[in-house]
């Protein structure tokens, strides 16, 4: 168990900090770095405990991230531009945000000693249109140049590369972590089971894009967060890069939302939408790295976790 450390992590207003801090901040200081774009811990009673440090800025701001990070343990950077939408309005900024500010949170790391650990959040996007079992060793690919679909995967795979720089040359401690479909309570964005789930709780008609045959792995957050800080304390992790998620629990989008309508007992019409953008076919992972240097393995089944997350949003959304 991590204690008494002093525990950076920017973009610690999101959905995965919020619920990475949860576990760590009864036996350690936490410092969150976030500009609040998406805010998911301000309601919380987190927000008042006496270990939590709250400091509103942005990654591009490099001297704010080398001052505010001295004395630091632990560097988490999970602050990126994200989310199809988002990243359509805004590929420019996408770019910006997730190359300069992983720069500037990596050098940052690098003059203030990080002994500890530091965890890049990179994405399971990295693999491209067809993702099969991609394992940590499969190629990194994407879609054709101003297809503003893939300014996130390319900046995201850009931060993997500087992490593994920073550990090769400057003997940063990194690990780098592709979450593959994280969902669950108090999931803030785009993510398609929540949006789902609100749809059914209300019978509101849900919107599949394109074809709805899309084919993803859904991986619920709890068994997401316990991998992640593991990574904090097994040595053997450093230097490594992981693929985390459910390889069982896998669906198309229209099964998904079929799914959701079923386990919640909705009335709500599924209705097809032309696509947004160039999008992902076939998104599953390998996660026997992670279970081999990890012990990693997911628990909880999609039907389950569509409960669970339903609960919360009938209790804390509508």
């Amino acid at each position: 168990m991590i204690k008494n450390k002093i525990i950076f992590i920017t973009g610690g207003a999101g959905f995965i900090a919020y619920n990475i801090i949860k576990k760590l901040i009864y036996n350690n200081k936490i410092i969150v770095f976030d500009n609040f774009s998406r805010d998911t811990i301000s309601q919380t009673k987190i927000i008042k405990h006496p270990n939590i440090s709250i400091i509103k800025d942005n990654v591009l701001n490099f001297k704010s991230l080398k001052n505010n990070m001295v004395g630091s343990n632990i560097v988490i950077h999970c602050a990126a531009i994200a989310g199809i939408d988002t990243v359509l309005m805004n590929p420019s900024l996408t770019m910006k945000v997730n190359m300069i500010g992983t720069a500037n949170v990596l050098e940052a790391a690098k003059i203030n000693n990080i002994k500890g650990r530091f965890i890049d959040f990179s994405t399971s996007e990295v693999f491209g249109n067809y993702a099969y079992k991609s394992s940590e060793e499969s190629n990194t690919t994407f879609g054709n140049a101003g297809e503003a679909r893939w300014s996130y995967a390319i900046s995201k795979i850009s931060g993997e590369h500087l992490t593994a720089a920073y550990f090769k040359e400057f003997k940063l401690p990194t690990v780098i972590v592709r979450p593959f479909n994280i969902y669950g309570p108090g999931q803030t964005g785009e993510g398609a089971i929540q949006i789902f789930i609100k749809k059914a709780l209300q019978n509101k008609t849900i919107n599949v894009f394109g074809d709805g045959n899309q084919i993803r792995s859904w991986c619920y957050i709890d068994d997401f967060i316990k991998c992640i800080l593991t990574t904090l304390e097994n040595r053997n992790a450093i230097g490594e890069s992981f693929n985390i998620g459910n390889a069982r629990s896998v669906m198309t989008t229209v099964g998904l939302a079929q799914m959701v309508c079923r386990v919640l007992n909705s009335k709500s019409l599924i209705k097809y939408k032309p696509p947004l953008s160039a999008d992902v076919e076939l998104r599953i992972p390998s996660v026997d790295k992670a279970y081999k240097i990890l012990g990693f393995k997911a628990k909880v089944d999609i039907e389950e976790g569509i409960i669970k997350t339903a609960k919360w949003i009938e209790k804390n959304l509508l």
